[in-house]
């Protein structure tokens, strides 16, 4: 395996989403958002990304962990732990410590993220999002 510390390619990008059972985004989407990710990362294998992560925000205040993925038959081999240490790593040692760092957990990631410290929000927040 491989990792990569790069901005993740819009085909990449747009197929490992798909592949993982996340939403689809546009190429126009993809366009603008890919390279404003504070940190992005991929894990190759044989030359295929196998799974992928960004951290995105203002670098300062606020970030978010979005797009951790690992396609399918590559799951529960430990390459979501290598994607989160190296995202952890980044968060750790290049944000200030008051940047409060949030994500989104579908299904059962979030068992994942406690492993990393992460912790519900409830009930001194509750996490909300609008779809355009």
């Amino acid at each position: 395996m491989e990792i990569i510390e790069a901005n993740i390619p819009i085909e990449v990008y747009q197929k490992m989403r798909v592949d993982c059972g996340l939403s689809a985004k546009t190429s126009e989407a993809c366009t603008i958002g890919l390279p404003n990710s504070m940190y992005s990362l991929m894990i190759q294998e044989e030359g295929k990304v196998i799974g992928m992560g960004r951290v995105v925000g203002d670098g300062g205040c606020f970030c978010q962990v979005v797009d951790i993925c690992v396609i399918p038959e590559k799951q529960g081999n430990g390459i979501g732990r290598i994607i989160m240490e190296r995202i952890l790593n980044f968060i750790k040692t290049k944000l200030p410590k008051s940047c409060y760092t949030s994500l989104i957990a579908d299904g059962d990631a979030s068992f994942l993220y406690e492993k990393f410290g992460f912790k519900d929000t409830l009930p001194e927040s509750k996490g909300m999002y609008i779809k355009n």
